[in-house]
């Protein structure tokens, strides 16, 4: 049985941190892929207010084996004190693409 894929998602404040991040992520192959998505608005409860900040989402895919190590690397290079680190399952994939994140990640 394939390992299971999943993508975790990460928030930053800013462009060039998101990037960098990305950059760091692949380049440790502890994800296959990252993707820096648009710039969006986070609506949230932080220190007693509702709080909104423009954001950047990273869609980091990976193995579930790498979770561990990739939010540790998340967690240190992160600069929220408590970040959104979230990983959800992917239920099917093209078997060609799981076979390069196989490659680029295990080869």
């Amino acid at each position: 049985m394939a390992e299971e894929i999943i993508i975790v998602f990460c928030s930053l404040p800013e462009e060039a941190d998101a990037v960098r991040l990305a950059g760091i992520l692949v380049e440790e192959k502890l994800a296959a892929c990252v993707q820096v998505l648009a710039p969006m608005q986070s609506v949230f409860f932080w220190e007693g207010q509702v709080q909104v900040a423009a954001e950047r989402l990273l869609l980091c895919k990976t193995l579930a084996s790498h979770y561990s190590v990739l939010e540790r690397r998340l967690l240190e290079l992160h600069p929220y004190e408590v970040p959104e680190i979230l990983a959800l399952p992917v239920t099917t994939a093209l078997a060609s693409y799981r076979g390069w994140m196989d490659d680029v990640l295990r080869g």
